[in-house]
């Protein structure tokens, strides 16, 4: 594969692929990072700033791009293309149940149906983790549900400057594939096992030397 330059590049990657870590996989070169030319990888300015370009271009592939991105990939973040979207969700939600009624999960899902989308710091206030060490108990029920294939990227929202410029990490804008993609696209007319099936055909086909116990893993 030739190395990406551009985010056009990289959906047009995503979308032959099928399936796209951000970051390692667990699979040699299997990743956005591995996959971007040089220019393109994370390199700290003299004055302290950083540039990554590939960082920048997550936005732009999920808004325009026909893709899905969140955690998936053994709670990693990554892009999963519209087109297999409906087998992965049909795979990952079949070994990974509905949250039970009135549980943590449940209540975070209801928010954002309510809410429509929320940035990840105000979907926390909003489901009552606001005290000490709630951060990280909050984020990691969030990471389960995108498991799950319950909640997604919308897009990236960034703080300005006095300049009203962007500048840090930026937050990721939450909310359900339903509300994002329709309810369709959350369903699959094959059996789950089927849908994995179809999943570690594809995934063999583009990575045969990476064995099939890593490829299973990155499924499930």
């Amino acid at each position: 594969m030739n190395l990406i330059h551009n985010s056009i590049e990289l959906m047009q990657l995503i979308e032959e692929i099928g399936f796209l870590p951000l970051l390692d996989s667990g699979i040699a070169g299997y990743s956005a990072e591995e996959m971007v030319d040089e220019d393109c990888r994370y390199v700290m300015n003299p004055d302290g700033g950083w540039d990554w370009p590939l960082w920048k271009w997550k936005g732009p592939v999920v808004t325009e791009g026909h893709c899905v991105y969140g955690k998936f990939f053994a709670g990693k973040a990554g892009f999963i293309s519209l087109k297999w979207w409906p087998d992965f969700c049909n795979y990952r939600r079949s070994v990974r149940p509905q949250p039970d009624q009135d549980g943590i999960e449940d209540m975070i899902l209801q928010t954002l149906r309510e809410q429509g989308s929320m940035i990840t710091r105000e979907l926390r206030a909003a489901c009552g983790f606001t005290g000490p060490k709630m951060r990280s108990r909050f984020d990691s029920y969030i990471t389960r549900l995108q498991m799950a294939c319950r909640i997604v990227t919308e897009d990236f929202v960034y703080p300005r400057d006095k300049h009203n410029r962007e500048y840090g990490w930026g937050w990721s804008l939450l909310t359900t594939p339903e509300q994002l993609y329709g309810h369709n696209s959350c369903t699959s007319s094959c059996a789950p096992q089927d849908s994995f099936e179809k999943i570690f055909a594809q995934l063999m086909k583009m990575f045969p030397k990476a064995g099939e116990e890593k490829i299973i893993k990155l499924i499930k």
